[in-house]
């Protein structure tokens, strides 16, 4: 099967041609049909495949015919974070070339000018964030009254990010008679609720199991004690071939750290995290794309949308805390039908967490191996094998040490101990003299009964009586 067997207009064929595909992905293959129909979808399928374009190929297609109106646009695309929706705006700039379509970006981290702006002309595409969106949205600086076609992209991460409220508030003012599509790696019970809640009797398209990792991507785990993550990882650096990695961190402080440190060493590395403001982040990728850079600390914020080609090892400085994070972080590479390679980096700290990556992914990740020993000896705390199994194995061992020892020369028995001398009876003491009786103390006289107290009457009270204290002086001056 190829793009000409889906449907789409000569027009978008000689762009997609031009760009150098022609063969569609699975997703692709069985999402662009459902969407030409004006059928709501719901796509589940891993990173990489190829999502984006399920949905931009055939939106071109049908905003193709129609007109934009000023504040009012036709179609409207959710993205949960700035570099995902820059990426989408590049998909809808690249293949409808030969379309007079008009697109606006709404992202924070940027003026509001230009946006409202745009807005005004019209435009049939709005790509947006929910932050910006409903922000715009509450100034009175757009009408959604208009759009006909809605797509929530990457909703599992719009969980994450605790966007679910606001995206239901958007579904809210929207048309009713509207075509959704909405595209998820993963289907966690919120997503399936809100799909339940917002879309009309829709196709499913699962292309893979939900939070499978992509086959292609060689995956290890390394224990590892937290003090020598950088020493470790410093030497995978030099010794594993790395052409362009990616690292994630949990923190942000942990990225910036990580960045310094690699560039002392005299790594070519830059960093993005959210912390940094939309230029920065967009002139740390561009520099990481044009090869300026060749390895990238990042946090989350760059787990999702960031899609460079030739990105031949991904590294979790830390175990993720989600784990469906860790789906998408190693989602970096291995895309479009290359290999690639990821380490995630376990202390003591992570047992807890790579334990759930491991039970939502179904697969045991194996432990990394260099220069024929472990990468590094398992920290106290972290065992790879089952707990029923670890006692057992110990036993072993310490039984096979303990024949290993040579046989003990027998003791020489203890010689007999003589018998105890018997004591001699205590003496019995005398029996004490009985006390001689109390004498009977004579009974107390009796008291006499005390005179009831009678206060004195105030008239009969001398005249000395009133004041016993010293005369106050202003009492002597007379008013004559």
């Amino acid at each position: 099967m190829n793009f000409a067997d889906l449907g789409l207009s000569d027009e978008l064929l000689s762009a997609v041609s031009a760009k150098g595909y022609d063969t569609p992905t699975p997703i692709q293959a069985q999402a662009i049909p459902q969407v030409l129909m004006m059928r709501d979808l719901v796509a589940i399928a891993q990173t990489g495949t190829g999502k984006t374009a399920s949905f931009v190929l055939p939106m071109i297609d049908i905003l193709s015919h129609g007109r934009r109106r000023a504040l009012m646009p036709r179609s409207l695309i959710l993205e949960p974070t700035r570099e995902l929706a820059a990426q989408v705006a590049d998909e809808f700039a690249l293949y409808g070339v030969n379309h007079d379509l008009k697109m606006a970006l709404l992202i924070g981290g940027v003026q509001m000018g230009d946006q409202v702006k745009a807005l005004k002309d019209g435009v049939d595409v709005l790509i947006a964030t929910p932050g910006r969106l409903m922000d715009l949205f509450e100034r009175g600086k757009i009408l959604l009254t208009g759009c006909d076609l809605l797509v929530i992209d990457e909703a599992d991460r719009m969980l994450d990010m605790g966007f679910i409220p606001d995206i239901e508030t958007i579904c809210s003012k929207l048309p009713a008679n509207r075509q959704t599509l909405l595209f998820s790696a993963t289907m966690p019970p919120p997503i399936k609720k809100l799909a339940d809640k917002f879309l009309t009797n829709p196709r499913t398209i699962e292309v893979a199991r939900p939070a499978t990792a992509n086959v292609n991507i060689a995956q290890h785990k390394v224990l590892v004690d937290n003090r020598k993550k950088r020493d470790v990882l410093k030497e995978l650096l030099r010794t594993d071939n790395v052409s362009t990695a990616m690292i994630f961190c949990n923190r942000k402080t942990t990225v910036r750290d990580l960045a310094k440190a690699l560039k002392q060493s005299g790594f070519k590395a830059g960093e993005i995290h959210g912390d940094m403001d939309q230029s920065a982040r967009i002139a740390e990728l561009d520099r990481f794309k044009d090869g300026t850079v060749n390895i990238l600390c990042c946090s989350d914020v760059a787990a999702r949308g960031i899609d460079v080609k030739g990105v031949s090892h991904v590294f979790n400085f830390d175990t993720p805390w989600h784990p469906d994070d860790y789906v998408h972080r190693i989602g970096r590479t291995g895309r479009a039908g290359a290999t690639g390679r990821a380490f995630t980096f376990v202390s003591p700290e992570d047992a807890e967490a790579i334990a759930n990556v491991e039970k939502l992914t179904g697969m045991k990740i194996p432990v990394y191996t260099m220069g024929g020993g472990s990468a590094e000896a398992a920290p106290a705390g972290i065992s790879d094998a089952p707990a029923s199994e670890a006692k057992p194995r110990r036993d072993r061992n310490v039984k096979a040490a303990r024949e290993a020892q040579p046989a003990k020369e027998p003791r020489a028995p203890r010689e007999a101990r003589a018998p105890r001398e018997e004591r001699a009876p205590r003496e019995e003491r005398a029996p004490r003299e009985a006390r001689a009786p109390r004498e009977e103390r004579a009974p107390r006289p009796e008291r006499a009964p005390r005179k009831p107290h009678s206060a004195k009457p105030v008239e009969a009270a001398d005249e000395g009586e009133g004041w016993n204290g010293p005369m106050p002086g202003f009492l002597g001056i007379s008013a004559l």
